[in-house]
């Protein structure tokens, strides 16, 4: 496989380099076939502690770009991207945040998916996770008796009209995610592949709580 690598030339800050001192960091992942900006458009909406990063995935799809090639092409090809992905992901923190610890992961579907990976591998290094309309990917990790005893928090919000994340995928992560996490689950009555008002508000005061302690 072709060496995957975060583009640091891409990633949106909401802080300089000085102003990120001493704070804590919060990565947002979006989601398939998009790019570092969508996201980033919620940062008014989410609390000030944190200095806020998003990444651009580096897969270009031909009009955005995604994390990991979608499981009904080849669900093992998409095992491998997102293996690749989460390990292009720690890489970049060593390069642009090696100091960083607590770090907070927000991501929309893929993006949501790659948060939960995130810590999988890495449960120790990772504080929280929220995943909007993400899922947890199929198979075993290492971090994953790990993340269990830690039971990291994680915000898990989906909507009951969400035709892209397959039903199959919805009900992994329903199993998985209450053994290895201490999870809060919404459920949006209504809403279908995106994010409504209420499920931001409740994203925001799960991250404001996670700030507060």
């Amino acid at each position: 496989m072709t060496e995957v690598r975060i583009d640091d030339e891409a990633v949106i800050w909401s802080a300089s380099a000085a102003d990120r001192e001493g704070r804590p960091l919060l990565l947002l992942l979006h989601g398939y076939n998009s790019n570092e900006g969508d996201l980033f458009g919620l940062a008014p909406y989410l609390p000030l502690e944190p200095a806020i990063a998003s990444l651009r995935a580096p897969i270009f799809t031909g009009y955005g770009n995604a994390w990991f090639h979608l499981p009904p092409e080849d669900a093992e090809l998409s095992l491998a991207g997102a293996d690749a992905a989460t390990e292009a992901i720690i890489d970049w923190l060593d390069r642009a945040a090696p100091g960083s610890t607590a770090i907070g992961l927000l991501g929309f579907s893929q993006g949501g998916a790659m948060a939960i990976e995130l810590l999988r591998r890495a449960p120790e290094r990772f504080a929280f996770a929220v995943s909007l309309a993400g899922f947890a990917l199929p198979g075993e990790r290492d971090g994953d008796q790990r993340m269990s005893r830690l039971a990291p928090p994680v915000f898990w919000g989906r909507g009951t009209i969400d035709d892209v994340i397959p039903a199959a995928s919805v009900a992994r992560t329903q199993a998985w995610l209450p053994a290895h996490a201490d999870l809060d689950e919404r459920i949006y009555e209504g809403l279908g592949h995106s994010v409504s008002e209420l499920e931001l508000a409740d994203a925001a005061a799960f991250l404001k709580a996670r700030y507060a302690a």
